[in-house]
């Protein structure tokens, strides 16, 4: 069971990481449940979210993603339980308490090392889970690092693998860093425009193309239909285009 949940989790996280509609994803059922009524501290459930909320803290902030992580991971493995909307709070109680003092993260997690010490892959496992929340801001501070290294140590990770899963998270956002930035730079060209002009510009420029291509007023010049479904097409492209950079320079 604990096994079940743990890969249940680590699905959720990477979904959510690699920026896919959580709306779309089906969530696995399991036929049966598990009834805990103990101290969630001394459960794997409970231990990994306490893990999760010194990540989360340690860049001083915990962003809309994950915020947004975190909602999903307190719901996704209260599911697990028979006894569900109760461990769900106290799932919440615990991220709460846990984020606030880095103190206790090693006895944290050397009481997880012995919950799960006949299962490396699993340590592994959680160490991927924890990762994809200190990555998913797109930025990897100086203490995610020394928090994330402190818990594999203890979780007695082997380095090489730590080091494996880190590249593996750098290696990701960068080409996923590399692939927008093609995306704008090839949006700004379709308005014949450069970074460094201004909204007004920008939206000159906008408006210029539009008018040049807006089917209606194609049709209107009594141009054949290969002529209008060009500019249907073009216009198309513009429009995204310009979304994309409103977006990127929030306006």
């Amino acid at each position: 069971m604990k096994l079940l949940f743990l890969v249940f989790v680590g699905i959720v996280l990477y979904l959510i990481a690699r920026n896919y509609k959580t709306e779309k994803f089906e969530n696995i059922k399991l036929d049966i449940k598990e009834k805990f009524d103990g101290d969630l501290m001394n459960h794997e459930a409970g231990l990994l979210i306490a893990l999760m909320a010194k990540v989360a803290k340690a860049d001083g902030s915990v962003c809309e993603l994950e915020a947004q992580m975190l909602k999903h991971t307190f719901t996704d493995i209260s599911r697990h339980f028979e006894n569900q909307d109760e461990i769900r709070e106290k799932l919440k109680e615990i991220y709460s308490k846990q984020k606030e003092s880095f103190d206790n993260t090693l006895d944290i997690s050397e009481k997880l090392y012995k919950i799960t010490k006949s299962d490396y892959a699993k340590r592994v496992k959680i160490m991927e889970y924890l990762l994809n929340l200190a990555f998913i801001d797109k930025e990897f501070s100086k203490t995610e690092l020394m928090i994330t290294e402190d818990i594999s140590n203890a979780l007695k990770i082997k380095q090489i693998d730590f080091q494996d899963l880190v590249r593996n998270f750098k290696n990701f956002y960068r080409e996923q860093k590399q692939s927008q930035k093609i995306s704008i730079d090839k949006a700004y060209d379709i308005l014949n425009s450069m970074p460094s002009d201004d909204n007004n510009i920008l939206k000159k420029n906008y408006r210029k193309l539009v008018k040049k291509h807006h089917p209606d007023i194609i049709s209107g010049q009594g141009a054949n239909q290969n002529i209008i479904d060009e500019g249907t097409r073009k216009l198309q492209e513009i429009n995204e285009a310009y979304e994309l950079i409103k977006k990127e320079r929030n306006i």
